[in-house]
């Protein structure tokens, strides 16, 4: 029997923020869906690794998980970073780490007090799954993967949060959104975050330097600016004005050679 055509990429995702427009935190009042693209390939030979030989080196082995907010609040395995030399050191190497992985990133911000104002509302959740799929539909398109099984992995975040995940997920790819088509080849995949996934790891440690860039767009953001260029978005007329950003890359655009085919991409 033939294998099934799987895509050459894998989508792994996080969120920042308090999804509820019920409460809003004065200090973060923001609401992060981050989608993480991967090219199978490079993840496995140099992304993993990369990771992977990170951890040995500040913590002697790699079963630990990286963290956000464990980093930030310096807890837990990451106490060590309470020595301020070893903290400034780790967070160098991390930064490069992560501005050397080859890979994009979908992200869709909302900001929870000018969302809240509109008349009828939409779930924030729900606005950035969709806007996120269509983004990576248009990003599987561009790469010609469109007719083959994708799969995006997110964390579980409990029975009653995860069923109705799993029920927007299939209605968005059952045709209910603004591409105005299914996506039948898109696969929901709920995963432990204590399973030490690499992605789920990169997808964590974006999602709220993404959040903050936003909200304090001025204030410096290091853990933002070194995957500014891996941004990859598509304008979202319906959503204009309503405090809802699909970031878009950074980088410069640069006229390819001719024979620039020929050479194997920096980015995805």
């Amino acid at each position: 029997m033939a294998s099934p055509a799987f895509s050459d990429f894998v989508f792994y995702a996080d969120e920042s923020g308090d999804h509820s427009l019920a409460s809003l935190d004065a200090a973060y009042p923001i609401f992060c869906l981050t989608l993480c693209v991967f090219e199978k390939k490079a993840y496995a030979r140099s992304v993993v690794p990369a990771f992977q030989a990170l951890k040995f080196r500040y913590f002697g082995h790699d079963t630990v998980v990286l963290h956000e907010r464990e980093l930030r609040k310096q807890i837990n395995d990451f106490h060590i970073l309470t020595d301020r030399g070893l903290r400034e050191s780790f967070t160098t190497d991390l930064t490069a780490v992560m501005k050397d992985a080859r890979f994009r990133i979908i992200a869709c911000v909302i900001e929870k007090r000018r969302i809240s104002a509109d008349l009828f509302p939409e779930h924030p959740y729900h606005i950035s799954l969709k806007i996120c799929l269509e983004c990576a539909y248009h990003f599987l398109r561009n790469k010609g993967q469109v007719d083959r099984i994708t799969h995006f992995i997110f964390e579980r975040r409990g029975p009653k949060e995860d069923k109705e995940l799993e029920l927007e997920f299939l209605r968005i790819a059952a045709g209910q959104n603004d591409l105005g088509r299914r996506l039948d080849n898109f696969r929901l995949v709920l995963a432990d975050k204590k399973i030490n996934s690499t992605g789920m790891q990169v997808a964590d440690l974006v999602a709220r330097p993404i959040g903050l860039h936003i909200l304090r767009p001025a204030q410096p953001n290091r853990a933002f600016s070194a995957v500014s260029a891996k941004y990859f978005g598509v304008r979202v007329a319906a959503y204009a004005k309503r405090g809802i950003h699909v970031l878009k890359s950074e980088r410069p655009r640069i006229t390819p050679r001719p024979d620039a085919d020929r050479e194997p991409p920096i980015h995805l």
